[in-house]
């Protein structure tokens, strides 16, 4: 018999880096100046776009939707790891963890969604830029968080009706769906079939229609006459395939290690989970802000602005 206390555990334990627990402290400083460029980079790609209404354009509006993806998945994260390093907090309740579990993936399925959406435009803008209005792009928008969030609403109560049997240890400072479904002693399946529909309907078939909307770009840039309009109409697109590699590498290369190296150091694992939810977040808005000569033209009025 297993008694009510032993079915759902009243906290769970975070982990951090295994074996390298006496270099800690020197966490602190990158970890803090990581999330600080994340959070404030992103605010400030979203205060430059609804500040200049000459940027209140597809390109940009997708844009400003990344960095608000993006800023969330930050913040999700942010209270556990910083209380973890910061301060040794390796607990968290039950129903927070379900909690922080759905914004991550919630913000994280908005983000794919998200980049998909930039690269439809990005073909859409070379092959007929006036088929869409502004009320699509925010109506594109609200679906695309309508869909995370709807996508993401079952697992925690899913995960909430399993007995756990005393198994509360978590193998990172945060909660994922992919950890949590790890620990229960009861029948998982349905957790599992349902993450896996939502990995293959959401990260799956984004990767593949970017992929094709890119080749529908190639291969209308190519037939453009003008070699300067070639390379302009690439340099448009830089950032947008860094952010899509950025967000799509760490991401497959989990997913393979997870299912070829199973007898992978933990670190290994852990590092890459890491560089997948920091990493996007932290280069974008910097990437963004260098290639996109319009972002950078509004990040210094906007500092001119407040120094005045």
């Amino acid at each position: 018999m297993v008694n009510s206390s032993q079915l759902t555990p009243k906290y769970f334990l975070l982990f951090g880096f295994p074996g390298l627990e006496a270099f800690y402290p020197w966490f602190i400083f990158p970890l803090c100046s990581t999330y600080l460029v994340a959070l404030v980079g992103n605010s400030l790609i979203l205060t430059v776009i609804k500040k200049n209404t000459s940027l209140h354009q597809p390109m940009y509006l997708f844009l400003a939707m990344l960095a608000f993806a993006e800023f969330g998945v930050s913040a999700s994260i942010l209270p556990t790891v910083l209380g973890f390093f910061l301060f040794g907090a390796n607990e968290i309740c039950f129903e927070a963890c379900l909690l922080q579990m759905f914004f991550i993936h919630s913000f994280s399925i908005m983000e794919s969604g998200v980049l998909l959406a930039m690269s439809v435009d990005r073909f859409m803008a070379i092959y007929n830029p006036l088929r869409y209005t502004l009320p699509l792009i925010a109506g594109t928008g609200a679906a695309l968080g309508l869909k995370s969030v709807i996508l993401m609403f079952p697992l925690p109560f899913l995960l909430k009706d399993l007995p756990f049997c005393d198994h509360n240890t978590l193998s990172h400072s945060y909660c994922l769906h992919s950890d949590l479904i790890q620990l229960p002693c009861g029948d998982t399946r349905p957790n599992s079939i349902l993450g896996l529909c939502i990995v293959a309907s959401t990260f799956g078939l984004d990767s593949l229609l970017i992929v094709v909307s890119y080749m529908l770009i190639l291969y209308t840039v190519l037939g453009i006459a003008s070699g300067e309009g070639q390379q302009k109409a690439f340099n448009t697109r830089a950032s947008h395939i860094c952010a899509v590699l950025l967000y799509y590498v760490p991401m497959i290369s989990m997913a393979l290690v997870h299912h070829f190296m199973k007898h992978a150091a933990p670190a290994v694992c852990l590092l890459l989970a890491s560089v997948y939810l920091l990493v996007p977040p932290v280069l974008n808005p910097i990437i963004y802000s260098v290639k996109t000569k319009q972002i950078h033209q509004g990040l210094i009025q906007l500092f001119l602005q407040r120094k005045y």
